[in-house]
């Protein structure tokens, strides 16, 4: 056994586990980065321009919009159906391979303990969703009293 074949069963969850969360939220971090870079050149070659311009009214077009309540709601609603039926999905296959037989225990096991994780993880989202809906109703309400009144004065 070579010293790559021993050190591979160490190196796949370090590198899963540790290096592409790191990678994933580097590049989120430089993607806002640029974004950020990207808006203030616009309005520096706005103020270059026309100095007498409005600033505060051209950050207001060009900074990204956020996302309302509603829409977050909405979001964990997805998200939590997606992991659940996943999650179902999975414990499905586990049982399949048990059932038919002639399969490798580990591998039902796999299938089955990463299907209730699923699982557990969309009942979370589905559980904040309702709950958030229940708690935010009034402050959803007055987000789209204020959309409609912005709307209307435009």
């Amino acid at each position: 056994m070579s010293v790559i074949d021993s050190l591979v069963p160490i190196l796949v969850p370090i590198a899963c586990g540790c290096v592409l969360p790191i990678l994933i939220i580097w590049f989120d971090i430089r993607k806002k980065m640029n974004d950020t870079n990207k808006r203030t050149e616009i309005v520096l070659a706005a103020i270059e321009k026309n100095p007498n311009m409005d600033i505060e009214e051209l950050m207001k077009k060009i900074s990204p919009k956020k996302k309302l309540l509603k829409e977050k709601l909405l979001t964990k609603l997805l998200w939590g159906c997606i992991t659940a039926l996943l999650g179902l999905v999975l414990i499905g296959i586990g049982a399949w391979l048990g059932w038919v037989g002639g399969s490798n225990p580990s591998d039902i096991l796999t299938a089955s303990c990463f299907g209730f994780t699923m699982l557990a993880i969309g009942i979370a989202f589905l559980i904040s969703y309702f709950m958030g809906k229940k708690m935010l109703a009034k402050e959803i309400e007055a987000e789209e009293q204020l959309l409609t009144a912005e709307a209307n004065s435009k």
